[in-house]
């Protein structure tokens, strides 16, 4: 129903309008009596095997939602009956602001992945929290944290740590993502000496108020082996609980897309299909360099449950999906999950 319906018509849409769109729908949709039920009974997949224990947590299945479709914390009890093991929601930052210039969302067909430049756009941290502290589901929530556009560098771990303390009492788990192409500067603070005072001093805090939250890393997929290294060291140094990989890509390589198209469009990080290969590779650089020293979530390039599987076995405990909801739909959950199962069953049967 949604590649024959739903996705042509949102497709009719440019994109940033038809997010809001669906969000609006569904925000609608869930108010009337039953349609959670009814949705929950569609997409939602539980077994035993499924269940998965990671930094601490247990999540109900491995296949979450990424960060950057729920910026804002305005629909997580919903979309929880979409079959999702957890949400993240984000970036936050202190304050609100408005993020880049539209239009900064863009589809790649052709390549079943899009482009974003949307500039950590959100309300701010404490408008999120309004929301949270309504919540009405047991769904783990992330909370993603990065930095205001107009905070220098040097002082970026002051909005890191303002975000960390305002989130703390209603999240599961803290991202800290300094691997976003879309703010100027940020991935400066993916360097050994900023990003290892960043995350001491996340660590510090933590550690001051007792708090159990883990504290995950978010990577760029653009990183050297050399760099990669770097975050396997940064991780043990600093102790945080484990690694996002990956964020965007600011490469443009081997894209269906017309050259002329991807010019037009611009800056921007890509996602989905485009960089599942990437993502991939860097779970795997971590997982073997470190020996399976820390926990990974794979993220970037999922559309099918062998997508999933792959970064699985590449050694990712725990995986999300963000694009290819957009392009698959709902059911692509329910699909991982099953698929996921299917593979577990056969390994244990090795």
């Amino acid at each position: 129903m949604y590649k024959i319906f739903i996705k042509p018509f949102l497709f009719l849409k440019n994109p940033e309008p038809a997010h809001y769109f669906a969000f609006n729908w569904i925000r609608r949709m869930f108010k009337a009596p039953g349609v959670s039920s009814i949705t929950r009974s569609l997409f939602h997949f539980s077994h035993k095997e499924l269940e998965t224990e990671c930094f601490g947590l247990k999540f109900p299945n491995p296949v979450g939602l990424a960060a950057g479709f729920d910026k804002d914390a305005r629909l997580f009890d919903e979309l929880s009956a979409f079959g999702f093991g957890f949400i993240e929601i984000g970036t936050l930052t202190p304050k609100g602001q408005d993020g880049n210039p539209k239009p900064r969302l863009f589809r790649l067909p052709d390549d079943r992945s899009l482009i974003n430049r949307m500039g950590f756009n959100n309300e701010g941290v404490e408008a999120a929290i309004e929301r949270l502290r309504n919540k009405k589901t047991g769904v783990l929530i992330g909370g993603n944290i990065g930095k205001n556009k107009v905070t220098p560098n040097d002082q970026a771990v002051e909005d890191y740590l303002y975000c960390y303390n305002a989130l703390e009492p209603y999240v599961d788990y803290f991202v800290v993502n300094v691997s976003s192409p879309n703010t100027p500067n940020l991935r400066e603070l993916q360097d050994k000496e900023p990003l290892t005072a960043l995350l001491n001093t996340l660590q510090l805090r933590k550690k001051e108020i007792g708090a159990k939250q883990p504290i995950l890393l978010k990577i760029a997929p653009d990183l050297t082996e050399s760099q990669l290294t770097d975050i396997i060291d940064i991780v043990k140094t600093t102790g945080i609980d484990g690694v996002i990989a990956t964020n965007t890509t600011i490469s443009r390589e081997g894209l269906k897309t017309p050259k002329e198209t991807i010019d037009q469009i611009g800056a921007g990080g890509l996602s989905g299909a485009a960089v599942t290969d990437r993502s991939t590779e860097v779970i795997r650089y971590l997982h073997q360099h470190s020996g399976g020293a820390f926990p990974i979530i794979g993220v970037g390039g999922i559309l099918t449950a062998a997508d999933a599987i792959a970064k699985l076995e590449a050694g990712a405990s725990l995986v999300q999906v963000y694009t290819g909801f957009i392009y698959e739909g709902p059911s692509m959950v329910k699909k991982i999950n099953k698929g996921i199962l299917r593979w577990k069953k056969a390994q244990q049967k090795v």
